[in-house]
């Protein structure tokens, strides 16, 4: 189904590509005949460009999630009528330029959730990218295109997006490194929104060695974080099914050997986490709505439908509703915040459960979602990074132990995770 969506498209990306007005001055990109064996890449995004001969990541590949604007190119955002109704950007995203620059080399454009606005991996126009590591299970969205070709190898990263979990997802399920990154350390400038107020701009790797490069070079150079204190909020573990439990012991004991350690909850009122989800819901579907209003209402673009319902509840927030959930954020920012201090490190589920299975019902698929929301929503709401280290469970299926830091830690959180994971000694790391 999927080959005869992409079919169809084609004819939609000529005409695209022929009514674009803006035509960009073109990088030296390469028609490049992808081993696209998971589904991972859009049609319109399959082309080589050459990073610099010499560089910190020289000899790496990375893929770029179709929200990202490279110049000449077109940014589809998953969306067959944003892909029409859009010009050729003439700049491209800043971080694209940063990885060309320093030796790594582009190798297409990857499927994403319509508009971002998901976490499941779907995408009613383009298909479901298959996940390699559970070929069964989807991938998790909306960096889906991304996560799928890291886990396939077809790249050794791929830049992805984080609104509301959606490059801690995929990591978690397709058993690869993510990350939220501090809200506003990387720009989002030419990159496609879903809602300025909470994007981020991410990356996925395979190994923890790449992933770190790739934040050596993207992430500003500070004197680092000196973690002294390691949290476990069991209020957020309790929203994980129990397989999540023996990895996170096993990151928290890590973490115990190295300094103090102490269980917390980030909220001493029951349900406090499912306030917080709520907030986060009303706050980012009324910027959402916001934002692409003008769009949707001249366009009428065609949405799958629990995208669909998204949007439909986006635009019926309302702005009393959105001025509540932003001042309920203003307290529970500054309770995150509070509890990690500068040097505080908590260790937490990165979803609820492994990932769902491809013909998993509607019903099965929104609980997995709320659950998981009340655990993403966390960094979100509070604009702290949060890297998941990828482990596996003993059936094999992949899940993510992420670690949430304090702001602009970034560089220092990843390093942390990727110590921990190799002091653990598993394959999967």
């Amino acid at each position: 189904m999927r080959w005869k969506n992409c079919a169809r498209l084609s004819e939609r990306i000529d005409k695209t590509m022929e009514n674009s007005l803006n035509q960009a001055p073109a990088l030296h990109t390469a028609a490049f005949d992808i081993d696209d064996r998971v589904g991972a890449f859009v049609p319109h995004g399959r082309y080589r460009i050459a990073g610099a001969a010499n560089g910190p990541l020289a000899g790496l590949r990375f893929a770029v999630k179709d929200l990202f604007d490279i110049a000449g190119q077109p940014t589809g955002a998953g969306n067959p009528d944003w892909l029409r109704t859009h010009a050729l950007p003439t700049r491209s995203n800043a971080l694209v330029d940063s990885l060309l620059n320093a030796g790594a080399s582009m190798v297409g454009k990857t499927l994403t959730d319509e508009i971002a606005y998901s976490i499941h991996g779907d995408n009613h126009h383009y298909g479901t990218p298959i996940n390699s590591a559970a070929p069964d299970r989807v991938p998790g969205g909306s960096s889906s295109g991304s996560a799928a070709a890291v886990a396939a190898r077809l790249c050794d990263f791929a830049l992805g997006t984080d609104t509301g979990g959606s490059t801690r997802v995929p990591a978690s399920y397709c058993g690869v490194w993510g990350l939220r990154t501090t809200f506003g350390l990387l720009s989002c400038a030419s990159m496609a929104p879903l809602c300025p107020g909470y994007d981020t701009a991410t990356w996925l790797a395979h190994d923890a060695d790449t992933f770190e490069r790739v934040g050596q070079v993207l992430l500003p150079q500070t004197g680092g974080t000196a973690f002294k204190r390691a949290l476990l909020p069991f209020d957020a573990l309790e929203q994980a099914d129990a397989v999540f439990r023996p990895a996170i012991e096993q990151v928290y004991g890590a973490l115990r050997a190295l300094m103090h350690a102490e269980h917390c909850r980030l909220s001493a009122d029951e349900g406090e986490l499912e306030r917080w989800r709520r907030t986060y819901i009303s706050a980012s579907a009324y910027e959402a709505w916001q934002t692409h209003k003008g769009w949707i209402e001249q366009t009428r673009p065609s949405f799958g439908p629990a995208v669909q319902g998204r949007w439909d509840m986006a635009r019926d927030t309302s702005p009393e509703t959105a001025h509540a959930a932003r001042e309920k954020q203003v307290l529970v920012r500054h309770q995150v915040r509070s509890l990690l201090g500068t040097d505080g490190v908590a260790v937490m589920p990165s979803a609820s459960s492994v990932a769902p299975l491809r013909d998993a019902s509607a019903a099965e698929i929104d609980q997995v979602r709320a659950r998981t929301f009340r655990l993403t929503c966390i960094a979100g709401l509070s604009g702290l990074p949060q890297v998941s280290i990828p482990f596996f469970t003993p059936d094999g299926l992949p899940i993510g132990v992420s670690l949430l830091g304090p702001a602009g830690s970034d560089l220092a959180l990843i390093r942390l995770a990727a110590g921990i994971r190799r002091s653990l000694q598993d394959p999967a790391q």
